[in-house]
């Protein structure tokens, strides 16, 4: 296996362990540590996690599948992850997915050719008072319109940090 942390993951990764009994409980934080270094989980980190932790590599798949803050392949600057769960969905979060889609240029799934947005759906963000909702990157925002949608995507694309 070719791919390796630098140096400096590598040492907050073994602190991490020494934290737990068993080290195969530091898997959550060794991904965000991962992520954090390569941008996202491929299959190839995947591997060198598992390896880290002497566990199964679809152990590791398993938990890379379930949380959404996890990518399987490289996003935009801005993730977009619009929940379409029933609260959402009941309150117009199809309508919205496809307004941001039109917005943007590009369908869910997909990454905008500047590579600063990536637009993805979720099932849930666990905000369904404030339904319909999306997350971009680690901030939420709730009880959207377009409207709302017009002014997050206006301030995230003159962001002063590009």
């Amino acid at each position: 296996m070719s791919l390796k942390f630098s140096p400096q993951i590598e040492k907050e990764i073994n602190k991490i362990i020494k934290n737990y009994p068993q080290k195969q409980s530091a898997l959550l934080s060794i991904l965000h540590l991962a992520q954090k270094e390569f941008g996202y989980i491929s299959e190839e980190v995947e591997r060198l996690v598992a390896q880290i932790l002497d566990i199964k590599p679809i152990r590791v798949r398993e938990v890379v599948t379930f949380y959404t803050m996890f990518h399987q392949r490289p996003v935009g600057k801005y993730h977009i992850k619009v929940c379409r769960n029933i609260s959402c969905s009941i309150n117009g979060a199809e309508e919205l997915i496809d307004y941001i889609s039109e917005k943007l240029g590009i369908k869910v799934g997909e990454t905008t050719p500047d590579k600063k947005f990536t637009l993805s759906v979720v099932e849930c963000l666990g905000a369904c008072e404030h339904a319909p909702c999306m997350q971009v990157n680690s901030e939420y925002y709730g009880n959207l319109d377009k409207k709302k949608i017009d002014l997050i995507l206006e301030r995230l694309n003159n962001d002063i940090n590009d």
